[in-house]
């Protein structure tokens, strides 16, 4: 009855402590086995929870061996591919009874090739439910990710995958057992949210330009009709150069420039959305900012570095 979860980086790390904290894994009874490239993140789990029943294995085949269910949180298609197909890798430890919940944001094509695979080995028992969640660092640590899920209705109906969606989540959807319904829905939600901050950065940075107070203008933004909980988490810190990650720039484009592709193939005009995108592709690439890796807010500084306002020129001063 162990759970198993590949996969502790931003994200990973607390949706495994929400298992952990409510007691869904990490019990005598139902241990969490856990792996991750960087094996001294296992360790640091260890050491946040010494009370729990926490393994750490030494490969992904190795978790899939030796866990029922199987939650994957992995940063990129890139590294997604390789910890499922390597020689020790998820596929290789499918057998009879396995549940495979992969939740990281990939391309429709990925989260398909995915279950083919699992498919083709179907009669062992294996089963695959794409579940990509909605939110960032702060919800995943709180329990409060939205999960997007298509797939396998004997993983989605499952108890113990029920309860572990539950504990990591104030939400759960089901699209359908059709692969890919669950990523086009997280590559909407993503895209539209990439598309909010990138408009949001230019109205932050023309009210500073205008002589208007950054602070309280974000007080303005509050009390209408635009007003969005991302707005206010992220206009303070945006405002004093903190761009902390919890959605990393890096993830946040690569999920845009997958929902503008996604709406080519839809024959969709998404124009907007295609601005925004460039913008963000260019300042992940700005070698002067270096900001790929700091939160998608960051698209902010490159605003700035690309105004000539005398406010902006003074704030790349200071």
């Amino acid at each position: 009855m162990a759970i198993g979860f590949l996969g502790l980086g931003i994200m990973g790390e607390g949706m495994a402590g929400c298992l952990l904290k409510d007691g869904v894994a990490g019990t005598v009874d139902t241990p969490l086995i856990i792996w991750n490239r960087t094996t001294s993140k296992c360790h640091a789990l260890q050491a946040q929870f010494p009370d729990k029943n926490i393994q750490v294995a030494s490969s992904p085949k190795e978790v899939v061996v030796g866990c029922t269910t199987i939650f994957s949180m992995l940063s990129t298609p890139a590294a997604s591919k390789a910890v499922f197909e390597a020689e020790d890798g998820t596929l290789a430890g499918i057998t009879e009874g396995k549940l495979i919940v992969d939740c990281a944001t990939l391309a429709e094509s990925d989260m398909k090739r995915m279950n083919d695979q699992v498919r083709e080995v179907k009669e062992k028992g294996g089963e695959f439910l794409e579940a990509p969640v909605s939110g960032s660092k702060g919800p995943a640590a709180g329990g409060a990710l939205i999960f997007l899920c298509a797939g396998s209705e004997t993983v989605f109906n499952n108890e113990i995958v029920k309860s572990a969606l539950d504990s990591m989540g104030k939400a759960t959807h089901f699209f359908g057992t059709d692969v890919g319904r669950g990523t086009r829905a997280k590559l909407v939600v993503n895209s539209l949210m990439g598309t909010m901050m990138a408009a949001f950065s230019e109205s932050l940075a023309l009210s500073e330009a205008v002589g208007l107070d950054g602070n309280k203008m974000l007080e303005v933004f509050s009390q209408g009709a635009i007003a969005t909980p991302m707005f206010t988490l992220k206009g303070p810190k945006m405002l004093t150069k903190d761009h902390s990650p919890n959605f990393p720039l890096e993830h946040a484009t690569k999920d845009m420039s997958l929902a503008v592709d996604m709406a080519d193939s839809a024959k969709v005009k998404y124009s907007v959305t295609k601005c925004a995108e460039e913008q963000f592709k260019r300042a992940r690439d700005d070698d002067e900012l270096k900001i790929e890796k700091e939160d998608f807010s960051a698209v902010f500084e490159y605003v700035h570095k690309e105004s000539s306002s005398e406010f902006s020129e003074t704030r790349k001063i200071g």
